[in-house]
C-alpha cells in the first residue's frame, strides 16, 4: 500500500513525534481537546507536566496542534493530521470477518453497476461514513455489438452490448429517415470495424474517421459513424459516481450544523467537484488523502477524503473512497479502502 506525499522526515524529535501521535490518536478517539495529564498517562513516559507542556508549545509553534479558546487542551491541525498520516500512523489490518464479508459481497458474479453499488455500501457500512465509487471510465468499457431498430419518423432505437454483458438502450434522432435495411447495414459496419474496442477509443476514432469520411468514405459508413457517435456521446451523460451512507455524516458533531450539512449534501448532489477530486486521484500514484482544506473545495473543509484506485486487467479503471470528518480513524479506514479497491478490481476483471 502506497500513501502519496510521504516526506523524508518530520523535523521533530522522537519525543515530539511520539506526543503528536498520542495526541492525534486520543483526539480521534474522544473528540475532545487533549490535556497534558491525558498525554502523560497515554504516552507511557515518565515526564513532568512542565516538560510535556514545553513539547506541546513547540508543536503549537510549528502549527501542528492548536488550543481551542474553551480549553487548555490541544487538538491537531490539518498540518498535524498530515504529519501523522504521512509519517507516524500505525495501520490496522481489517478484521477477518470484515475481509470475509468483502470477499463474499464482491465475489458474487454480477454486473459491474451492482458490484460498484455493493462496494460503496460496504465502504459505508464498515466505516460508518460515506462510501463513494467512481464508475469505470468509458475507455475500460469494451463494445461487443450494436443494433439499430427503426422507430417512428427519424427516431432509432440503439442497443449497445458491452463485453461485460451490459445492455445500453438509447433512442437517437437521425438527420434523415433510414430504412430497416440501411440500419442493418450500418450496424454491420460498426460491428465489423469496432467490436472489441474500448468506448473511449471508439469515440476518438469516430471523430477522426468522420473528418476523413468527407474526402473518401462511402455514405453508409458516414451514416453509421454518425449514429454511433450519438450513442456513445449520450453515454457521457450517465451517472459517473455511486455513493452510499451520506446520512452517516449527520452522526458526527463537527458536521452536524445545518449549514455545513446543507453545503455537504448539495456537493453530493452536484458531484462535479467530487468527480474532479477523484479524477486527481485517478492520475496520481498510490492512495490519496485530502484532509480538510487540502481538497480546495469549501463544502469539504471539515471532511477528509481517503481514496484508492482500482484496476481492471492491469489498467486503472476508477477510484473509490470514504468521506468523513477530519477526525476519522485513518489507521482503520485506509486499509479498508485499499483492500476494497483490490477486491473490486478483481471482481470486475472476473466479469
Amino acid at each position: 500500500m502506497v500513501i502519496q506525499n510521504t516526506p523524508g522526515g518530520t523535523g521533530l524529535s522522537e519525543r515530539a513525534q511520539h506526543f503528536l501521535k498520542v495526541l492525534v490518536e486520543r483526539y480521534i478517539l474522544d473528540g475532545e481537546p487533549v490535556g497534558s495529564r491525558t498525554l502523560a498517562r497515554d504516552s507511557g513516559l515518565s515526564l513532568s507536566p512542565a516538560t510535556i507542556r514545553k513539547v506541546m508549545a513547540d508543536l503549537e509553534d510549528m502549527g501542528l496542534v492548536a488550543s481551542p479558546h474553551t480549553s487548555a487542551g490541544r487538538i491537531p491541525t490539518i498540518s498535524g493530521y498530515r504529519m501523522f498520516i504521512d509519517s507516524l500512523i500505525t495501520l490496522k489490518t481489517p478484521e477477518e470477518a470484515e475481509l470475509q464479508a468483502l470477499r463474499e459481497r464482491l465475489g458474487v458474479p454480477d454486473d459491474s453497476r451492482r458490484l460498484i453499488q455493493s462496494a460503496s455500501q460496504l465502504l459505508s457500512g464498515f466505516t460508518h461514513m460515506a462510501g463513494v465509487v467512481m464508475v469505470p471510465r468509458r475507455d475500460h468499457v469494451i463494445f461487443r455489438q450494436i443494433e439499430f431498430l427503426p422507430l417512428s419518423g427519424n427516431k432509432v432505437l440503439t442497443i449497445l452490448v458491452t463485453e461485460a454483458g451490459e445492455v445500453h438502450n438509447r433512442i437517437i434522432e437521425t438527420r434523415k429517415v433510414y430504412s430497416p435495411a440501411e440500419l442493418v447495414q450500418a450496424a454491420n459496419v460498426l460491428n465489423e470495424h469496432y467490436a472489441g474496442s474500448g468506448l473511449e477509443g471508439i469515440h476518438h476514432r469516430l471523430v477522426q474517421e468522420m473528418d476523413e469520411a468527407r474526402t473518401g468514405m462511402n455514405k453508409i459508413m458516414m451514416d453509421a459513424l454518425a449514429m454511433a457517435e450519438k450513442v456513445i456521446g449520450a453515454d457521457e451523460g450517465r451517472d459517473d459516481l455511486v455513493m452510499a451512507g451520506q446520512t452517516n455524516l449527520m452522526d458526527f458533531d463537527e458536521l452536524a450544523q445545518m449549514g455545513k450539512l446543507r453545503q455537504l449534501f448539495d456537493s453530493f448532489t452536484e458531484k462535479q467537484e467530487l468527480l474532479h477530486l477523484l479524477d486527481e486521484s485517478l492520475h496520481a500514484d498510490g492512495m490519496q488523502i485530502f484532509i480538510g482544506e487540502e481538497s480546495g473545495y469549501k463544502p469539504l473543509n471539515d471532511c477528509s477524503l481517503v481514496t484508492a484506485r482500482y484496476e481492471v486487467d492491469g489498467k486503472v479503471a476508477g477510484v473509490l473512497g470514504v468521506i468523513g470528518p477530519t477526525r476519522m480513524a485513518y489507521d482503520r479506514v485506509i486499509p479498508i479502502v485499499d483492500v476494497t479497491a483490490k477486491l473490486l478490481g478483481a471482481a470486475l476483471k472476473s466479469r
